[in-house]
């Protein structure tokens, strides 16, 4: 069993609870939108990190980490996107990584609004941490945690507060 930690659209804010939530996890998975290589530097004190770029990161991140990943985690395939969409509808580009790839889990950044849906269609789990920094429209910073059990997945937890 493996404790993982989503988080996206940071925006150059490191939550000062992100160590304390996440210190009990095996990865952390970054969607993108740091703003500075910084974020990525302060979660690997806490250990392994993925990440993908956002469309607001500069050089310093998009030369460390690709627009997209996909990997094999536990029993999952795993694909990490920033701009993709949601359920019903996905960006072309994200959909066609969809339909190609066949991920049974899709992670998302981007809309600074959480969700975690199943998506009958394409098959997959689609989660969107929301957003963990300051910036934005968005009313709530919001980050997760989940188990992964082989094919099981298991207490999802939400930190959530008013920005």
């Amino acid at each position: 069993m493996k404790k993982v930690g989503i988080l996206s659209d940071t925006h150059g804010y490191t939550h000062p609870q992100l160590f304390e939530f996440f210190k009990s996890c095996d990865e952390i998975w970054h969607l993108g939108d740091m703003m500075n290589i910084d974020i990525i530097y302060e979660l690997e004190t806490i250990t392994k990190v993925r990440a993908v770029y956002g469309n607001c990161d500069g050089w310093d991140v998009r030369s460390r980490h690709k627009e997209w990943e996909l990997f094999d985690f536990e029993e999952h395939k795993v694909l990490l996107k920033h701009i993709v969409g949601k359920p019903g509808r996905y960006y072309p580009d994200a959909l066609a990584l969809i339909q190609e790839h066949k991920p049974t889990i899709v992670v998302a950044g981007h809309s600074h609004i959480l969700m975690v849906k199943h998506d009958p269609l394409q098959q997959c789990l689609y989660i969107n941490p929301g957003s963990a920094g300051k910036y934005g429209i968005h009313t709530r910073l919001t980050f997760l945690r989940l188990d992964f059990d082989g094919k099981k997945l298991a207490n999802l937890e939400i930190f959530d507060e008013a920005k």
